[in-house]
């Protein structure tokens, strides 16, 4: 099959290659997916780069963590009726080797979730990274029906798929973007009200949207550069829940936390428990056959522009997803 890989860390043109590797055959339990489209995500490059202190966990790396295409082949114990089915996939290059910017995946059958007809492949191939990081955003500390949320970065697409989710499960739910002219974009999103950070005035704008009540829970994308700002606007008792920060070390204000009594819940995707993955796969895929979730796609590149595709997507998040096509590069 074609793939593409790399076999250490570091710049996307130095590193990855692309040529012929086996074709992947499923183990007990597991499913195999001829991928369509494979989605890429900051994490993937984290993982190429060596950021965060990540490591190269095998001698050779097919990248992609999100895909979506078709069930060719099922392991021992998967019922073969799936074989044939739309799917799209999550956590296939988690603690795995080999992910989905390939012709052909492997993933456990939990991991390769089905896939409506009418909903197309590029919306869902990037959906696992950042759909089941903002889920668990909203939803890790109970239901948030009636609460208010605040979303920040709303525009990325941790926050779009936070946006939906969240007015899905009954918030009424206020997005914070960059700049004045990306506020009717996050309305469009999915938001009830959306404010941008220009200012210094933020947190009294988010509050006139609730007529002065306070947050309930927010989903922080810059925990260092948000904080103060949550300070102000988070109820006692209120929720934190951050997948993101500028600062690897930031300054925690200890006591004004304490006092309120608010949780902070840090997040990585490779590991939250297996029954909020598969509640998150649900209920994301019906926002995206309801048409509540969708994505700006920026670029769509075959697999020999895989590196192109890394450098397109470290700018892109608020313009739009960036996709491999793997079906068309079949044909190329």
């Amino acid at each position: 099959m074609r793939a593409a890989w790399y076999d250490r860390q570091g710049p996307a043109r130095e590193v990855l290659q692309v040529g012929e590797l086996p074709e992947p055959r499923p183990g007990e339990g597991e499913v195999r997916v001829r991928v369509s489209v494979s989605g890429i995500h900051v994490g993937d490059l984290g993982k190429r780069q060596g950021w965060w202190g990540s490591t190269m966990p095998f001698p050779r790396v097919v990248p992609h963590g999100d895909g979506a295409g078709v069930t060719d082949a099922v392991g021992p114990g998967v019922d073969p009726a799936r074989i044939g089915e739309r799917v799209w996939v999550y956590l296939a290059q988690s603690y795995r080797p080999f992910g989905t910017a390939a012709e052909y995946t492997v993933v456990p059958a939990r991991h390769a979730v089905t896939l409506p007809a009418g909903v197309p492949y590029e919306q869902a191939a990037g959906l696992g990274i950042p759909g089941i990081t903002a889920h668990r955003a909203i939803f890790a500390d109970g239901p948030v029906t009636g609460q208010r949320v605040v979303v920040t970065g709303a525009l990325g697409a941790v926050g779009r798929a936070a946006l939906a989710v969240a007015r899905r499960g009954g918030a009424t739910v206020i997005a914070t973007v960059r700049t004045p002219d990306q506020v009717e974009q996050a309305l469009a999103a999915g938001a009830h009200h959306a404010v941008d950070t220009t200012g210094d005035d933020v947190a009294a704008r988010i509050l006139e949207h609730t007529g002065g009540e306070p947050i309930d829970r927010v989903a922080a994308l810059a925990f260092d550069a948000n904080i103060a700002t949550d300070l102000e606007i988070l109820r006692y008792g209120g929720v934190i829940a951050t997948y993101a920060t500028g600062a690897a070390e930031p300054r925690i204000p200890y006591w004004p936390l304490g006092f309120k009594n608010i949780t902070v819940r840090f997040l990585s995707n490779d590991d939250f428990p297996e029954p909020a993955n598969e509640a998150a796969a649900a209920d994301l895929t019906a926002a995206l056959v309801a048409g509540d979730l969708r994505y700006p796609i920026a670029a769509r590149l075959p697999l020999a522009e895989i590196a192109q595709a890394h450098e397109l997507t470290e700018h892109s998040a608020a313009r739009g997803r960036v996709v491999l096509d793997i079906e068309a590069s079949r044909s190329s």
